[in-house]
């Protein structure tokens, strides 16, 4: 049975796209009345690396492991920011909204390919959690970034 939209989004909510991402669509999604903050961050593709034109990215992901990975991660989030787990919040302090979406497939320069939006009662909560979902989640996912040049490409970090 699906969790009713709030308490999914207190919980975090995760998922991967082959399409394109729309991130002020999620600042929408977050936006609560307890919460007087919406903070946003969004990676998106350049067009150089290392020194070499980059004419495209293209991610893979083992979806399985993601989903699992970043439920984890959400929670990770709650506890480091010093709050219960989302079903135990009561409070109105205890607001956390949290929406994350990644790419898969191609990715065009200048689009984005991760979005995040972290709803909170104040800035600094917002703030904190924006910054923890994004750094956690690059170390954290199986998600495996590759670059396209013009005369070849290479895959960046570790593959398995």
């Amino acid at each position: 049975m699906p969790l009713p939209a709030d308490l999914a989004l207190e919980r975090g909510r995760f998922e991967l796209r082959a399409t394109a991402l729309e991130p002020e669509q999620l600042a929408r999604r977050v936006v609560h009345p307890a919460c007087g903050a919406v903070a946003t961050f969004s990676g998106t593709a350049r067009d150089h690396s290392r020194g070499r034109v980059v004419v495209r990215l293209e991610y893979e992901a083992y979806a399985e492991m993601v989903e699992a990975e970043m439920a984890r991660i959400f929670d990770d989030c709650r506890r480091e920011l010093g709050l219960p787990a989302a079903e135990d919040a009561r409070l109105p302090e205890q607001h956390l909204r949290m929406l994350v979406e990644h790419r898969v497939g191609s990715v065009p320069i200048g689009a984005p390919a991760v979005a995040i939006a972290v709803a909170a009662p104040h800035r600094e909560r917002a703030f904190a959690a924006c910054r923890f979902l994004i750094d956690t989640l690059k170390q954290r996912l199986p998600i495996w970034k590759k670059e396209v040049y013009a005369d070849g490409s290479a895959w960046i970090g570790e593959r398995p």
